[in-house]
């Protein structure tokens, strides 16, 4: 295999608490993502326990992927969404990945991906939570392999920051800004 370099990507997909927020590295065997996916799962600590992602059970996908949670697990059913609905939607995009040609069918053997993972506490919906994550893994690789966004797309946002957990005053609703 020629050399590969690693390709970072990052995407967020849907609203609410079922939103995924999900950060991939894809990267070849032998190289510093291997070194991250095997120290990820060899180092678990509390309330963040990193593992492979499977299919089905038994039946890891390729390439090998390790599904790491950047959210601690709050509860029960916050880790049952979290090892259920989001693990599935990872699996489901990583092949869709695989399926469109953004990942190489032919390189799997020589890859390992790590996929960091938000899911929130207060997500309830598992269908939203699978649905967001296959997409969000899947627009995350593609960013990865075609190097988006471009150095030109960030900065024309640079003075129009903002995110899920806050907007700058001029992007507020009026009766927002008059109140606070």
């Amino acid at each position: 295999m020629a050399a590969f370099l690693t390709q970072l990507g990052e995407a967020f997909v849907g609203t609410g608490p079922e939103a995924a927020h999900v950060n991939t590295a894809l990267g070849a065997k032998g190289g510093p993502v291997e070194t991250a996916w095997v120290t990820a799962l060899a180092t678990p600590r509390e309330g963040h326990v990193a593992f492979v992602v499977a299919a089905q059970p038994g039946l890891a996908v390729k390439p090998m992927t390790l599904f790491v949670n950047k959210a601690t697990i709050a509860s029960d059913a916050h880790a049952q969404l979290t090892w259920g609905p989001a693990q599935a939607g990872v699996a489901s995009g990583v092949l869709d990945a695989l399926v469109d040609g953004t990942v190489a069918p032919a390189s799997v053997d020589e890859l390992v991906l790590v996929v960091a993972v938000w899911v929130a506490p207060a997500a309830s919906d598992p269908d939203a939570v699978y649905r967001f994550n296959r997409a969000a893994t899947r627009d995350s690789l593609r960013a990865g392999a075609l190097r988006q966004p471009s150095v030109g797309d960030v900065l024309s946002v640079r003075d129009e920051p903002f995110n899920a957990h806050w907007l700058p005053p001029t992007m507020r609703r009026s009766d927002e800004r008059s109140t606070g």
